[in-house]
Formats: structure tokens, sequence, C-alpha cells
């Protein structure tokens, strides 16, 4: 945890202190030489230690019993406090009997006790809107699900929790923390203490990210289509094209205010880790607030859920079908910006809708999301781009419907990340254990059927087949070192019915640089058949290394090796030393889970290691 000041930190602590039962007094605090300037602390139970010797009033009984409960912070970079090291047990009573000396102290002090309890009540309700006290003590209950908001009279400054709702979020953060490692939460609070967003992120989250976090869509269609679950999500693309979860948030409404707070949250958890490209839904505020969050990331819309929106937005129009049928057409199939912007302007004079709002505004936003803008942006797959079949997977289809209540999402949600998981582990396995069958002499794709993942080498398949649609390769221009071709290809259009379409490449020998109109190598990862021609018109038996994304290879975790630079660690930080420890351990479990014979050897690994790890313990 982190908190914007000592004095937040420190009521935060004495908040759970008297919830529990024990007092709280500052064991150490440490100063910037020369300055009064605090940057570390460690607060514990008064119980803790021993009087020393000299110190005890043989009058008075010892009230200390070594007790270790603590908490251990410091000053961070960020200029916040972050929570270091927790100690939660106590070795002596708690509660009432722990209080008995305060009940009969001097009327002085019960006045000081109340003066401190009530100079933060905000941190009161910051601490009870966290930890959501679910064991009835002192009849918290009903007072803490009404400050996390669970009124039947919406605020749009707060989260709309229905009955039941409170309970659900505790459970389901209860039971992560304690059998999910790694497991990441952030709850944002409105001035008087009620939840307003949230996010989480399990281990298995966290671990994707490292991998598969170079393009993000940012799924905000249950908020956005006022599904009971105010719920929005961070999706990306494994290395068999398939959708894999980033990160889930609870969301109060669609503002600025509440997209600014989810990205920057997200962006913490990865530890400002940006991804390339940025995807998310057509709209204003999201276009604002993703380029101050991830200002060095390209933002685009997604093409799909614009197509999804056809229906529901021209619908109504004389025409429709016809309408519809010229729109995918432009969106997909214009090549270059000019032709888009032509063939645009026919279609809205050919069916008279040049007065249609929604139409005009998508021209205007036309360099977000359609292609033919986009040819340098990568997108590896993710709903972008060059087909209209092209679309991801939802994670939640088959388990959220508009009125899926949350508890019930909370209690479904790890079932649905439970199959995700089993299809990449068999996906994995397939890729692994098996060899595809070729279909073709072509050098690329022997080449690449020992690289690629059965998935993407099925894709790249496609394109090695269609060479043999290609009938035409011829030198255009020449450029200094580049040269640019013409590949024509016999194209199907309406059925069976082929027509002849052109698609120039630029070719450089010297860099090896190979570039297609079609831009298919930014939209998928994977280059296209024109480009192929171009290579195997000038001898190139094969595709150069930096045209095979490592992501799409089969063993990509194995080859994949988190930053262990050792250099910049801080020698003080215990959090910094778990999180590279924990990647570094990842890349153990990814080998151990391969098979039996693995598996007992990682099991090995780790019982050497920590019997290593008790052995430097026992010298010091």
């Amino acid at each position: 945890m982190e908190f914007e000041s000592y004095d937040d930190a420190y009521n935060y602590y004495n908040c759970y202190a008297r919830e529990s039962g024990f007092k709280v007094r500052v064991k150490n605090s440490w100063f910037k030489r020369n300055s009064k300037e605090k940057y570390g602390a460690v607060l514990c139970c008064s119980s803790q230690g021993f009087k020393r010797i000299k110190d005890m009033n043989h009058l008075r009984k010892e009230t200390r019993t070594g007790c270790p409960a603590m908490v251990r912070m410091r000053l961070v970079d960020s200029r916040r406090w972050r929570i270091l090291e927790v100690t939660v047990d106590h070795n002596h009573l708690l509660g009432a009997k722990a209080y008995k000396s305060i009940k009969n102290g001097s009327r002085g002090t019960k006045k000081t006790l109340q003066s401190d309890y009530d100079t933060d009540g905000r941190t009161v309700k910051l601490y009870r809107a966290l930890v959501i006290d679910s064991g009835g003590n002192n009849g918290n209950v009903s007072s803490s699900r009404q400050e996390l908001g669970s009124s039947s009279d919406h605020r749009p400054d707060q989260l709309n929790l229905k009955k039941g709702d409170t309970q659900a979020i505790y459970n389901y953060i209860c039971r992560m923390q304690l059998t999910n490692p790694n497991f990441f939460y952030l709850m944002d609070l409105n001035d008087e203490g009620h939840l307003r967003n949230m996010i989480w992120l399990d281990a298995r989250c966290r671990a994707a990210i490292c991998y598969f976090s170079d393009v993000i869509y940012f799924d905000t269609t249950y908020l956005s289509n006022k599904y009971e679950i105010p719920l929005v999500m961070f999706v990306g693309v494994n290395h068999h094209c398939q959708s894999v979860l980033l990160g889930c948030g609870l969301l109060s409404g669609e503002t600025r205010e509440s997209y600014l707070w989810v990205l920057k949250a997200w962006l913490t958890s990865t530890s400002g880790r940006t991804p390339q490209t940025v995807i998310t839904d057509r709209c204003k505020i999201l276009q604002t607030v993703v380029s101050e969050v991830f200002p060095k990331s390209h933002h685009r819309f997604s093409l799909s859920h614009i197509m999804k929106k056809v229906p529901e937005k021209l619908g109504g129009l004389r025409n429709y079908d016809a309408i519809r049928k010229v729109l995918v057409k432009v969106a997909y199939e214009t090549l270059k910006p000019f032709d888009f912007e032509n063939s645009w302007a026919f279609m809205i004079q050919r069916f008279g809708i040049s007065e249609h709002e929604w139409l005009r505004s998508l021209y205007e936003d036309r360099a977000w999301w359609a292609p033919v803008y986009l040819k340098d942006t990568s997108f590896v797959g993710m709903a972008a781009a060059s087909q209209p079949s092209d679309t991801l997977n939802p994670i939640y289809d088959k388990y959220i419907h508009k009125q899926t209540p949350l508890k019930e999402f909370l209690d479904k949600y790890e079932l649905a990340l439970q199959r995700k998981h089993k299809e990449e582990s068999a996906a994995d396995a397939e890729s692994r254990n098996s060899m595809p069958t070729l279909k073709t002499r072509c050098s690329f794709e022997l080449q690449l059927s020992k690289v690629y993942t059965q998935e993407i080498f099925k894709k790249f398949q496609v394109e090695v087949e269609e060479m043999y649609s290609c009938f035409s390769t011829t030198q255009l221009h020449v450029d200094g070192p580049v040269i640019i071709f013409l590949v024509k290809e016999r194209v199907l259009v309406d059925g069976n019915r082929r027509e002849i379409k052109d698609y120039e490449v630029l070719y450089n020998r010297a860099a090896t640089d190979v570039r297609c109109i079609c831009s298919c190598f930014n939209f998928n990862g994977y280059l296209c058949r024109h480009a192929l021609c171009v290579l195997n018109h000038n001898g190139v038996e094969e595709i150069p290394s930096k045209y095979i994304l490592s992501r799409w290879k089969r063993d990509y975790k194995r080859l994949y090796i988190p930053d262990h630079d050792g250099s910049n660690i801080d020698g003080t930080d215990t959090v910094q030393w778990f999180n590279q420890l924990y990647r570094s351990a990842l890349q153990v479990v990814e080998e151990g889970v391969i098979s039996l014979d693995h598996y007992k050897v990682a099991l090995q690994t780790f019982e050497e290691c920590l019997n290593r790890a008790h052995n430097i313990e026992d010298k010091t």
C-alpha cells in the first residue's frame, strides 16, 4: 500500500489498531541529514519489546510482551509513503481487555484519545472502506457497507453497489490475498470515503503483462452498454493469438476522472511498462485521457467495435444493406488515403447520406480507426484491422449477461480465467509436441513451421498458399537502394468471382527490408503473400529474422528473459526484491509445467534454493 503522506499512513494504522484492540507507538524514525524531513519509520504495537531494567518502575507491573506486530514504511521516489513490511500477529490479548487501562485512565487521557480519534474522520472512513469489517465486531458491519456506498440512491461519484456486493468484494479480496501470490488491487475513494473506482490484477495477469502488453485493448463494453456490472478490462493477445486478461476494474461512470484513475492505476501495477499501442472504443474522453497517461503509445479506435455499431446507427436508413456493404469495402479494402476519401465521398453522394451525423463524425475521426491511415501502427492481430472477420474473443462472453450481478461475476471470474489458462496450456502442448503438415514446397513455410505456434503458423500458411494467386511480380521503380515492385493478385470477391488487384511492395536488398502497401506485417505480425513473392523473386530463401516476431514463437515464454539487472536494485527496498525474485521464479514455473520430468526438476531446484537461503541465515 502507498499513502500520500506519513500522517495518512500513521492514521490508517492507528484506525486498524483501534479496530483490532491494541495501541500504536513509533518505534523508529529516520530523518535526512541536515534536514527535518522524515524518510522512514517503524510503527509497532505498544506491547513491543521490553522495558530496560533502569526504566523499570517496581511499583508497576510489566505490560510489554515483546509483541512482534509492526509496519515498516518509507518515502519512495514518487514522494509517497510505501508500506515495505508488515507483521500482523500479536502474542497477547486484544480487544476490550487490552484497553482496560484506558477505560480506567484519567479524564484528561480520555479526552486526548477522543480528540485524536476525531481529528481525521476521513482516515477512519478510508480504513473501513478498504477493510470492510465482516466479523460483526462492535456492530460495524452495516456501517462498513454503508461507507462503501451500497445505497439505493446511486451517486455519480461512487460505485453503484447492490445488496451483498460489499461482502462479495471483501470475500474475493481476502480469498485472492490468501491464495494468489502477487495479487494487486487499488481502490479509489471519494471525499466521503465511499468507493468510487477499483482495479485488480491476479498473479497470472501480472505475469502476462511481462509478455503480452505490447498491444492492449481497454475494453469498456460492459460499462458503456449499461450492464449491471460496471466492468472494464485490459486485454492483450498471447502467442497463440488468444485473448489474455491483463487486469480488471469497476468504474462509477464514463467520466474523465474515472478513466484517468483506472489507466494510471493499471500503469502503476505494471511498474511503468507502457504499451506500444492502446486500442479503445471510439470515445472523445478516452482520446484525451489515453494521450495523457500513455503519451508515447499509439492510440487507435477499435474498428471491429465501430462496425458492430453500424446496424444500430444506420439500420433505419433506406438501402441499409447496400450502404453497409459499401462501407465495409471502403474500410477494409482501400490501400491509399486518396482511394479511401474518394470512395467515401462516392458512397455519401450515391446514397444521399451527407447529413447523417454519425457518418460525418466517423469520417472526421478516420485517422484513428481506418486501416489505410494506420499502417505504421503495430496491432499484432488484435481486433485491428485487415479483415472484417478480425475480432477479439471476449473473455467473459459465456459468463456475463446484462443483468449478471457483481457477486455472481466474482464467483465466476476465476472459472473464466481457468478456462482461458487451460486453452493456453493446451495450445502450448500442441505447439510443443506436434509438427504442422506442410502444404507447399516453399522454403518459407518449412522455415516457420519449426518456429511459430500452431495457430500463428496456420495463419501464415494461408499467406504462403495464396502466393500462387499472385501471378506477376514486376519492377516498377528504382530509388537508390530501394526497388518498388508491383505484385498482381487475383482477389476473391462476391462469392466465387475474382478480380485483379495491384499491390506495391518496397524492397531494399542491402537492409533486407520489405514492406507491402497492405501492411499485413504491422497489422498481423507476419509477412503477407505479396512481400513473400518479392523475396522469392529476388532469390531470398529465408525470411529475415526481423520479420519473425519473438512473441509468436512456440517457446516465447522460455526465450523471454525478464529484467534481472541487479545494478539498479535498492539495497533496502524489499518490495523491489520481491518483484525481481518473482519474475525470475516465473521462468522456472513456465519450464516446470512442460512435463512431469520438468516439474520434478523445477521443484527440486526450488528446494535447493530454499536450503541455500536458509544456510545463509544460519551463518549470519
